[in-house]
């Protein structure tokens, strides 16, 4: 009894070993599905429906052989596969388009070095809380980590950058992969995730058995036991690979603020007197759509800062919209409401609060909503939860109740003293070039209403921030908090996708520019016609800004003083006595243009410039380049009206404006 009791379990211990052996080399599952080894189909389609029923329209990509198959299925299914020249230009485009549309913006690139170069703009995906599908090839699934050609371990590159990555094992589990990653990108605090793609699992089973097949196996038991291990693995790929399955969206969680929560914001807000809203990015993102928050801003009457995404929420000349001496405002209010906002380095880590002052915090990010909490302020009301949502049922509780008309009013008289101020500094005459504040009052006036402003750069586009008023909401696209340069061409990329009909300008600085001047042929051959405004001064200024005074040294924050031009600028420096020739190089060069009566636009300016020839690249790779310097500021208008009459007919266009140093913004700092 003893021994066949023992034999029993024997024969369940080895029957049990041999169902789990068989379910761990998927022999159980190929029982009950088929593995289709005629069909054509491949990986690359089960993507691009998924993508489809979600109702993505672009994919940015830079190509590579690992994702062929994702980029060829797209377009046959209607998506546009759009080209960039720099895998980052591509994630940035993305970015744009998630912000924009309100729907997930996708990119994909090939494996090894082409994840590498999207490592930058998906960190900035991530703190700009974009929600982005990033899709990256990776070697085959049994040559990982063996060698393969761009082989590396893309996993733990994302993993801290993404809300979730995941490495596809079989054709099969694609479609639930792919719709996983896009409703977790859109739920909670949005943001990037990653999918890698073993290059075996995007291609076609008579394709990839070629590569699975031993030419020379070794003889005997293990090389039989190597064939069967191989062709039983390229079975488990493909087996249930062409089922249907559900690609429709799954659900999406928004956290919202509790009624109990929204009810006492409501008691707060109606017993201020003097409150304040700072707008962050986070309110201008879906479910509510930005005209709706808008109207509750305006029900509200309470005086507003914008910021990030927000900027351009309350249209141009909102007497609620509060550009200038926030950190006053803030001293003096009695109650703020951060709604998405951040109390970090923008906000002084928390310190420009009134510790007096009444603080509702809202943000769908518990981290960020409770930043520095513990060390410069603490909120009054906390809540987890949507903003734009927010807003809605806080103006739908306060209705009838407005903010005291003289509280707004005073805000806006001192908006409009310092504004006149700042747009006396743009009358004044600069040493050289033409006065960068000038410019960009005058291209503001003259953008058109539908106009996006995309913005690169530091010292300039630090003071476009304070010039340049967007026209309405989601109109304004920076970095956000990560403050990345080179966002400029892949950021106009996917805003002219999503708006055709929109004016898109760029504004670069001459240091920005280099990381994506490339794509005016992305913009050539995509017929995506942009306007790129360049503050071309020859120098990194924001960091000369504070690295001259500081440490005494302009080292590495000089551009284009080379070749023919510094021989030029000896030369000139010896007739005319001038010991330190670099000095007053720019100065010489003009007076000796207008003595001799060479002015930009004079082909010899390309031998003698000390800036690059940034309209000439723009030229090269289709687009329209137009130099712009100080004898030009008489027709600065009509040039203005050229290039948008040139994108209004196709063809991208980049003004390439010579400026001048001001002390606006004098004090401001790079860290």
């Amino acid at each position: 009894m003893e021994i066949a009791t023992a034999l029993g379990c024997f024969v369940g211990f080895a029957f049990g070993g041999l169902v789990f052996v068989a379910y761990k080399l998927g022999l159980l599952y190929q029982l009950f599905h088929k593995t289709e080894t005629q069909s054509p189909r491949h990986g690359g389609e089960s993507v691009a429906e998924v993508l489809r029923a979600h109702g993505v329209k672009f994919v940015f990509t830079l190509v590579g052989g690992h994702i062929s198959p994702i980029l060829v299925a797209c377009e046959k299914l209607g998506i546009r596969i759009v080209d960039t020249r720099h895998e980052a230009t591509a994630v940035f485009a993305a970015d744009a388009v998630a912000r924009l549309s309100g729907t997930v913006g996708v990119a994909a690139v090939t494996a090894g070095p082409g994840l590498t170069n999207t490592v930058t703009a998906v960190k900035n995906a991530q703190m700009a809380e974009s929600p982005l599908l990033l899709l990256g090839g990776a070697a085959a699934t049994l040559l990982q980590g063996r060698g393969a050609l761009q082989d590396i371990d893309q996993m733990s590159l994302f993993k801290p950058l993404c809300k979730f990555c995941a490495s596809v094992r079989s054709v099969k589990d694609i479609a639930i992969t792919v719709r996983k990653a896009l409703a977790i990108a859109q739920s909670g605090t949005p943001g990037p995730v990653f999918i890698e793609f073993p290059i075996d699992t995007l291609y076609p089973f008579h394709l990839v058995s070629k590569e699975f097949g031993v030419k020379n196996p070794p003889k005997g038991i293990m090389g039989k036991v190597v064939t069967w291990y191989l062709h039983n693995h390229l079975k488990n790929l493909f087996a249930g690979a062409w089922e249907t399955r559900d690609v429709s969206p799954l659900p999406v969680h928004i956290p919202q603020a509790t009624d109990n929560q929204v009810q006492k914001c409501i008691e707060l807000v109606s017993r201020a007197k003097k409150p304040v809203i700072l707008l962050g990015s986070q309110a201008t993102l879906p479910p509510t759509p930005t005209d709706d928050i808008r109207a509750a801003l305006e029900s509200l009457g309470i005086p507003c800062f914008l910021g990030g995404m927000s900027r351009g929420m309350l249209g141009r000349n909102s007497p609620l919209h509060i550009r200038q001496n926030r950190s006053d405002a803030l001293k003096e209010a009695d109650l703020v409401l951060l709604a998405g906002t951040v109390c970090d380095f923008r906000l002084s880590y928390g310190r420009v609060l009134n510790r007096r002052s009444r603080i509702i915090a809202v943000n769908r990010d518990k981290t960020q909503l409770l930043k520095n909490s513990d060390m410069f302020w603490k909120p009054t009301v906390a809540i987890q939860g949507d903003a734009g949502s927010f807003l809605l049922r806080l103006s739908k509780g306060l209705k009838g109740h407005t903010c005291p008309e003289d509280w707004p009013q005073s805000l806006k008289a001192g908006d409009v003293t310092k504004e006149k101020a700042n747009r006396r500094k743009a009358d004044e005459k600069t040493d050289r070039h033409l006065n960068p504040l000038s410019v960009l009052h005058r291209v503001d006036e003259l953008m058109a209403d539908d106009s996006i402003i995309v913005a690169d750069g530091g010292d300039f586009v630090g003071s476009a921030a304070y010039i340049m008023r967007p026209r309405g909401p989601l109109r304004w696209l920076d970095p956000g908090a990560f403050g990345t340069l080179g966002v400029g061409g892949g950021f106009a990329l996917g805003a002219k996708l999503c708006r055709p009909e929109s004016e898109v300008w760029i504004i670069y600085g001459d240091g920005s520019l280099g990381y994506s001047v490339a794509e005016f042929d992305t913009f050539t051959r995509h017929k995506t016609p942009v306007i790129a405004l360049v503050g071309n001064d020859a120098c990194w200024s924001q960091i000369a800004r504070e690295q001259v005074p500081i440490l005494g040294s302009n080292v590495a924050c000089g551009l284009a003083f080379t070749g023919l031009y510094v021989a030029y600028c000896t030369l000139i420096g010896t007739i005319l006595g001038i010991s330190s020739a670099h000095s007053h190089t720019c100065n010489v060069s003009v007076g000796l243009y207008h003595l001799f009566g060479c002015p930009n636009t004079h082909p010899i300016h390309s031998l003698f410039s000390p800036f690059l020839d940034y309209h000439i690249v723009a030229d090269g790779y289709g687009g329209k380049g137009t130099l712009i310097g100080r004898e030009d500021e008489d027709k600065l208008d009509g040039i203005i009206k050229e290039a948008q009459k040139e994108t209004r007919q196709g063809r991208a266009t980049l003004l390439n404006v010579l400026i001048g140093k001001t002390n606006f913004r004098e004090g401001s700092i790079s860290v």
